[in-house]
């Protein structure tokens, strides 16, 4: 294992594939790897993309990766697929929609199972930006299923989280209401020259304003920072009380157009990130939900371990179900050594 980390870290790609098959695979491991990567994090900018399905995600980001390398900055894309009710692998597996980008070593792309999780995203996926992000990939894309309201998954993970909504999709639009609305740093109506596409902008706006409770400062086909113009000095006192209000950005992506406005609004929020502090906030914020997921996934696989040392839970379901006992009074039973354990190691403290 130090050896496959070591090649990792010494940027060979292969390393870097092996070790995100081991983490997406769960196998023995990969969480000392996880834990002597995480030293080496902390530099990449990563960003979420969502939205419907068909709004175009794919291809935007095929040509964002591509601009990116452009501009000489390596880029890795995790695209989060449905799971197969099989073999619990991504459906569309390493699916050929990176065509920009084909053979570019600095460019890596990756297909992963979404295994059920909320939103698309699973704890493999936080763990394998940690693995590029300690490889030492400048940006990160995180690409979504596009599963609804759960999408705020994405947050977890990204700095910056855009949503994509296609023109003339009056549904998809009032879907974000939902939820997806609040986590959206910018938007982009993509397939922008379809018919269908102001009126989307026009309806975005309206629903914007009424989550800020101010008029969106982004206009049609354009990007602009809000709050830019109230400080430009990152040392300037006001730069904590500065708001950001989600921009919305037209791009038609099979054609490259809107990209670079795209890719000049993600700089901007990446600036109103450092500017105003708000980066380490919401790494901290990161954290302390993997702290607490991982807690959780860890403390079901142990209960569960006791359930099956007692026989299973149908020897318990069937006490209930007989009313010699209840589920309180089995879930006091179970937890009762972890908390006497617990209440012991306070005591030796």
């Amino acid at each position: 294992m130090s050896d496959l980390v070591e090649d990792l870290l010494a940027g060979k790609h292969s390393a870097l594939a092996r070790v995100i098959t081991q983490i997406e695979n769960r196998s023995p491991g990969y969480r000392e790897i996880i834990s002597d990567l995480h030293q080496h994090t902390g530099t990449a900018d990563v960003i979420g993309v969502t939205g419907s399905p068909g709004a175009g995600k794919s291809t935007l980001v095929d040509k964002v990766a591509a601009t990116y390398r452009e501009q000489g900055l390596t880029v890795g894309v995790i695209a989060i697929d449905p799971s197969s009710p099989f073999s619990g692998g991504a459906v569309l597996g390493d699916r050929i929609r990176m065509a920009s980008n084909a053979g570019d070593m600095d460019m890596f792309f990756r297909s992963m199972s979404a295994r059920g999780s909320l939103g698309g995203l699973s704890t493999a996926t936080t763990d394998a930006v940690t693995a590029l992000d300690a490889f030492g990939k400048d940006k990160i894309i995180v690409e979504t299923v596009g599963a609804g309201q759960n999408e705020v998954d994405i947050v977890r993970t990204a700095d910056t989280v855009a949503v994509l909504v296609p023109p003339g999709s009056g549904d998809d639009v009032q879907m974000l209401k939902a939820g997806i609305l609040e986590i959206g740093d910018v938007f982009v109506v993509n397939k922008a020259d379809l018919d269908g596409a102001d009126r989307t902008v026009q309806q975005l706006r309206e629903m914007l304003q009424g989550r800020s409770g101010r008029p969106e400062t982004g206009h049609h086909g354009a990007t602009e920072l809000a709050g830019h113009a109230e400080s430009d000095d990152p040392h300037d006192d006001d730069a904590e009380s500065e708001s950001w209000n989600p921009p919305i950005v037209e791009t038609v992506a099979n054609r490259g157009e809107g990209v670079e406005d795209f890719l000049e609004t993600l700089a901007d929020h990446g600036e109103y990130l450092d500017r105003t502090g708000r980066r380490e906030g919401q790494a901290r914020e990161r954290f302390a939900a993997e702290i607490r997921t991982l807690l959780r996934e860890d403390a079901n696989e142990l209960l569960a371990d006791e359930l099956d040392r007692r026989g299973g839970i149908d020897s318990y379901v069937d006490a209930v179900i007989e009313r010699h006992t209840d589920p309180y009074t089995v879930v006091d039973e179970i937890l009762t050594p972890l908390r006497d354990c617990l209440d012991e190691r306070r005591d030796e403290a």
